[in-house]
Order: structure tokens, then sequence, then C-alpha cells
């Protein structure tokens, strides 16, 4: 049954994208049967201990009952014309019993919250958005199991506003209060451990750590539970991204990496997150952030869709093949702008102007040209890269430019070699590895760079024992 079924085998066994959502709803539906079974089975406890409370508090007012109609008789009480008298009785006797079952009653509400038909306000906040072939987004809210591995994350106490953060509203869980910090990162096995790492920095350094909400990307259900399990009280959701969305118009980078469908899900924020959320900072799994997130958030865009750290002294001409170059259709795409370079692993998207522009239609137009021409033998490529080149066709000198201490990238090495960098001149307000050398994985093999130290106090991984 589904119950065998590892997300990795989900992910890749079916090539039918609605047998494939089929057999991701059964498989995240028997993660919640294992908690309602869970559920029931503490409210059997709660139920029976009620259950006594009741039958104590009934044993209790018949012995007081039974107590005053002995005072009663000694007193004489039940002598001539006393039958009103022993029917006053009786009314106080079951007044007694009343009051005792009502008081039950009351505890057993309190006692088992579990008997209720919906799950804790916990699960709400994490709901899974199951791609469909036509493009579309089923709405599915489920509970998932742990991580197949044994490797943990360490559990970090809860993070707090300072006093002068707005309080959070009474609707807690909506995504659609406005006071919130909109943050998406994606989530994979690979990546995992820097994805914890980056979300930890964010609520390190963030004044108001109670209004970030988190939108995590997935294309399997395993890395959740583990951002539960390490940020308690933390405001996310999950959002499935399906990568037969992508993986069509995908063609063949410098690094594999960079070919993974997941790489691609920034490309489609606009339609994945609820319409109510009108802006976002997007952040890659490399990086950690050492200041507070609302200055980045509150940055502001004017007229552009997107708004990044730019580089314009950077040779922008090597970003495309000469392929791309010499084909003057394809050059004259930059001729009535000042293009320049900028990192796609941070930026701030007004999701608003995203969605009346279709700039995610205008994303795909691009990657189907680098395809075509990629098919022909690799002579019509017109990039190398993987998702950063179709954001620079579209965006390249429509960028609202932001603080270059908002992404000190680079630091992972270039895409082959991953070689130890140094920070650039100036401010620092986030570290990005951004290369192909990631920290943790220096730091496992013993030969970590200088700057990959400042990452560690971020991480929370703690490997399987044998």
């Amino acid at each position: 049954g589904s119950a065998g079924l590892s997300p990795r085998a989900i992910a890749s066994s079916p090539r039918d994208p609605g047998i494939e959502a089929l057999n991701l709803v059964r498989f995240l539906d028997f993660g919640r049967a294992n908690w309602y079974y869970d559920s029931f089975a503490l409210a059997g406890i709660r139920g029976t201990l009620a259950f006594l409370l009741v039958s104590v508090i009934a044993h209790l007012a018949d012995l007081s009952g039974f107590k005053i109609r002995r005072r009663r008789r000694r007193k004489g009480c039940y002598g001539g014309g006393g039958g009103g008298r022993r029917w006053g009785a009786g009314t106080m006797l079951w007044v007694v019993r009343l009051s005792g079952f009502c008081s039950a009653a009351m505890i057993m509400v309190v006692l088992s919250p579990s008997l209720q038909s919906f799950p804790p306000a916990e699960a709400f906040r994490s709901s899974h958005y199951l791609g469909i072939s036509n493009g579309g987004y089923d709405h599915h809210i489920a509970a998932v199991s742990g991580v197949a591995d044994g490797s943990r994350f360490r559990r970090v106490p809860i993070f707090h506003n300072a006093a002068e953060c707005e309080p959070p509203s009474a609707n807690g869980t909506s995504v659609c209060d406005p006071s919130l910090v909109h943050i998406a990162i994606t989530l994979d096995e690979e990546y995992l451990r820097g994805s914890i790492a980056a979300v930890h920095s964010v609520l390190t350094h963030a004044r108001c750590p109670e209004s970030v909400f988190f939108h995590f990307l997935l294309s399997e259900p395993g890395p959740e539970p583990v951002v539960r399990s390490s940020f308690p009280g933390l405001r996310f959701k999950a959002y499935y991204f399906d990568p037969d969305r992508v993986r069509g118009l995908i063609s063949t980078s410098v690094r594999q990496a960079l070919e993974q469908p997941l790489n691609y899900a920034r490309n489609y924020l606009a339609e994945i997150l609820e319409r109510c959320v009108s802006r976002v900072i997007y952040l890659d799994s490399d990086l950690v952030v050492v200041d507070d997130i609302g200055k980045l958030w509150r940055t502001g865009l004017g007229s552009r869709p997107v708004g990044a750290p730019e580089y314009c002294h950077a040779n922008f001409t090597k970003y495309f093949t000469a392929r791309f170059w010499s084909d003057q259709r394809l050059a004259a795409t930059f001729a009535s702008r000042r293009p320049c370079y900028f990192n796609t692993g941070v930026m701030v998207l007004d999701l608003v102007r995203w969605r009346r522009s279709g700039y995610t239609r205008r994303i795909e137009r691009w990657m189907k040209v680098q395809k075509s021409g990629a098919a022909t033998g690799g002579a019509g490529r017109i990039y190398e890269l993987g998702s950063l080149p179709p954001f620079l066709l579209v965006f390249a000198g429509h960028v609202a430019s932001i603080d270059h201490r908002w992404n000190q990238h680079g630091l992972g090495g270039d895409n082959v070699r991953g070689s130890c960098r140094d920070l650039h001149p100036g401010p620092v307000s986030l570290l990005h590895w951004s290369g192909s050398g990631k920290p943790w994985v220096r730091l496992d093999s013993n030969r970590p760079c200088p700057l990959d130290h400042l990452w560690a106090p971020y991480d929370l991984y703690e490997p399987a024992v044998a």
C-alpha cells in the first residue's frame, strides 16, 4: 500500500501527472492517518479519566444525599405532614447530582480537546499545493511522516518579537495578514542542511521574528517535518512544486546541480503563492542572513517588479554565448536598456506587477528558445548556465537596485573548483555561498574556507549515530 512508498519513489515513479499527484496525496494522507490514530488513543485515555471523575462526583452526591436523609430522620422531619419535605430533600439530591454531572462535563471538555473534529492549529500552518498537468494547483492539507535516514536537526527555542514590533494579529495562522514579512525558500534533501541554517539565521537576527512567514517550495514531502520539529511555532506553508512543470524546458548546464527542476520554482512564485501575497523575498538555500530581514523587506522597488543588488562592473556578455550575440534579433533584446548582472539567489519580488505583466510566461519563452537551440547539437544554445540567464533576459536593466550588503555572493567559488574567496568591500548583511563549494561540505571534510566558519553557528544538523 501507500505506506511503503518513499518520497523519492513518489516523485519519480509515475509519468502521468494526475497519477503522480494522487500517489502523493495517498502518501500524505497516510501520515495524517497516523496522527488521527494517536489522537484517538489519547482521547480514549482522557475520556476514561473523565468517566471516572463523573462516577466519583455522582458517588459523592449519593453520599451527600444519604447523610441529609439520615440527619432529617434523627430530627423527626419525616413525621406527620412531611410529604412536602420529602419531595424537597429529593429535589436537593438531584440538584447535587446534576451539578456533579455538569462539573464532570466541563472537566471532560478541558481534558479532551483532541476529541474535536479538526487538527490542531499548527497543522494549518503547512499545506501542500499539488502540481496538476494543466499548470494549476490543487489545495491539500496534510501532515507527513519523518525523514527516512537517521540524521536529525536540533530544536531551537521559540523566537519572540522585540518590544517595538507590531503585535501579531489575532488571526495568527493567516498568510494574508498584512503585517507579515514573506520569505520563499526551496527545500530538498541535498540542500536541506543549508535551508535550515538560512531559516535559523533569519530568525536569529530579525527584530520581529513572529512576523516572518516562510513559504517552502518542495518536490517531495520528507523535509517539511524537519522544519516543523526544528522551529516550534514557526509560521510557514509548504508548497509542492511539480518537477514535470519545467522538466521539458531545462537544458544541460555547466553544473548538474543547476539543472534540478526545483531551481526553477522561483519562476512560479506568483502562481503558487496566495493572491493576497503581494510581495515576497526569495532566498537561496546556501546563505545566512546576519541583519534584520525587515530592512530588506522595506526596500522600495518603485515601478520595478524585481529588486536585487546589481553588479554593473561585471562582464555582462559572458552570461550568453557567441551564438546569442551574433544574432541581431536576439542581441536586440538589450538594445533599449542598460543591463547589469544580478544574482537571483536574493531577490525582492513585486508579485502584483509580476502577475499583471505575465513574467512567468516570458521566462518560459526564453527557456524554449534555449531548449530548441540545444537540440541541434548545441550549436544554437544561447547560454550555458541554469536558471539565471532567463531572468537576465527578462529583467536585466529593469531591476530596482538594492545595496550590495544584501548579497555578498560568490563565497562558494566558481562553478567548477569551488575555491575559497574573500568578501567584497563594504558592510555585510547577507553571506551567500553561490558557486560549487558549500560550507557544510567543506566543514565536514575538514577542508573549510575561512568564511565557512561564519556559516557554522547557524548549522543545526546532527549526524546519525552509527
